[in-house]
């Protein structure tokens, strides 16, 4: 009996340790998104108390929209990520390629253009896509801050100006808008290529996507203007480097940081929950204090405080929103394009 017993006790201790993985498994929760200093907002803010919450363990998997899209796709039919965290761009190629499942449960005072179609994700902050300077280099040189898109052709800047690849959001806004200033758009983008070929890449330090990487080379002191977000400027600035955002005149464009819960069997009632905890109130005003993104929710009250950088009100409603059914056609074509004739 007593070697019985012995037996079966092993017995539940090996059974216990051969489940022990897919139990930790099932109460771990992967979220992908950006990295840089939204990376350590969410660490911070947002994942501490869900998992207190929700008694789960969650891994941020750190990375751009691209990159994130491209797991999805290596992962197809065996997806690890339960929610994905990307630009508006990107997230309109996920939705089309089956990769989202429905939000449940949005709040009912979401702004319409927070919406996707059949709630197959959601915007969880508005950013605007502008430019970028040094101001304490600026000052010293007695430059006047940028004011335009054009100023990024400036021969004054040659060697410190830096901008995101097309295959990066802020890149791309920034050639549909100098497609749109020469007389084209999404379905002419000619000109622009044939300007950041000629005229801006002589300017041109780093074309950078890594978030951390363009926060370096302005601290370096070797760049000091740049096209980049509303988002990311807030959070430089947070640290007490100087610098600061410009809307240019001929406009900024909209980017929607967007969330949806990855589509796969027996997916994560979590995925849900954590995409609604993006959206409570209290995370929209620190998402918005820290990271410069305009609210999605009507209901929520801006403090003047807080929209120094930050696509508020009018703000807001004057940004330039992209075509992306026709940019995510052209999309692949430009990228190669952008390799051969400009990024070379």
């Amino acid at each position: 009996m007593k070697q019985l017993g012995l037996l079966t006790a092993l017995g539940l201790t090996a059974l216990a340790t051969s489940l022990a993985p897919a139990m930790a498994q099932q109460q771990t929760l992967y979220v992908a998104g950006y990295g840089g200093s939204f990376e350590k907002t969410i660490r911070t803010e947002v994942i501490p108390a869900f998992e207190k919450a929700h008694d789960v363990k969650v891994e941020y998997v750190a990375g751009n929209s691209t990159d994130t899209l491209a797991k999805l796709q290596a992962q197809k039919g065996n997806q690890q990520i339960d929610v994905a965290i990307v630009d508006d761009g990107p997230m309109y190629q996920a939705i089309q390629l089956g990769f989202c499942g429905k939000v449940e449960g949005l709040p009912a005072d979401l702004y319409d253009l927070a919406r996707f179609k059949d709630d197959r994700a959601v915007a969880t902050g508005l950013v605007a896509t502008g430019l970028m300077y040094n101001t304490k280099v600026f000052a010293e040189k007695g430059w006047a801050p940028p004011t335009s898109w054009n100023d990024l052709k400036d021969p004054k800047y040659r060697q410190t100006l830096v901008i995101p690849p097309i295959n990066n959001t802020y890149g791309l806004n920034a050639l549909v808008m100098l497609a749109k200033m020469s007389g084209g758009s999404e379905k002419n983008v000619d000109a622009a290529f044939k300007i950041f070929k000629s005229e801006i890449n002589p300017n041109v330090l780093a074309y950078e996507p890594s978030p951390g990487k363009m926060t370096e080379l302005f601290q370096s002191g070797q760049a000091l203007i740049a096209v980049w977000g509303t988002g990311r400027v807030q959070g430089l600035a947070n640290t007490g480097f100087p610098v600061d955002f410009v809307y240019p005149k001929e406009g900024a464009v909209a980017l929607l940081t967007a969330a949806c819960p990855v589509a796969k069997p027996k997916a994560s009632p979590l995925a849900n929950a954590f995409i609604k905890a993006l959206l409570d109130p209290k995370v929209q005003l620190t998402m918005l204090k820290e990271y410069g993104y305009g609210p999605v929710l009507k209901s929520v009250e801006v403090p003047p405080e807080m929209v120094k950088m930050a696509p508020v009100g009018a703000r807001a409603a004057a940004l330039y929103t992209p075509d992306w059914t026709v940019v995510n056609e052209k999309r692949e074509e430009w990228t190669k394009r952008w390799n051969r004739e400009v990024e070379r």
